[in-house]
């Protein structure tokens, strides 16, 4: 197989649309329902991810690998188990040391994530 690289000029970006995220061609490499069933899985947990990465961002007051002068921080992750309508996944939940941290997206023993699915997949 070979090795692909791309090289980008950032002065010719394109920022991309949700619509134009998933063009037919890209859909159509779908075979079965159970492929696009897996695809979507795996794209909502990452979606889930990013934002409670993004929540601890907000609760800690300062962007990850940035400087700071709080005297707690991140303490890497937990894993923990949710419920969606596409099945059973496991997250991984970021934690702070003072384990401050309750994300609203997933509470603290909470396990199912209510109506979340339909924000992510519309995106």
């Amino acid at each position: 197989m070979p090795q692909l690289f791309f090289l980008f000029d950032f002065k010719y970006l394109h920022i991309m649309k949700k619509e134009e995220l998933f063009d037919d061609g890209f859909l159509k490499q779908f075979k079965t329902w159970d492929e696009l069933n897996g695809f979507l899985k795996g794209h909502q947990k990452r979606g889930i991810e990013k934002m409670l990465e993004g929540e601890l961002d907000g609760h800690l007051d300062y962007d990850k690998h940035q400087k700071s002068n709080q005297s707690y921080s991140r303490n890497g992750f937990s894993k923990k188990k949710v419920r969606t309508s596409f099945g059973e996944s496991e997250i991984a939940v970021p934690r702070d040391r003072k384990a401050s941290f309750n994300p609203m997206i997933v509470p603290k023993r909470g396990n199912m994530v209510d109506g979340l699915e339909n924000v992510i997949v519309s995106l």
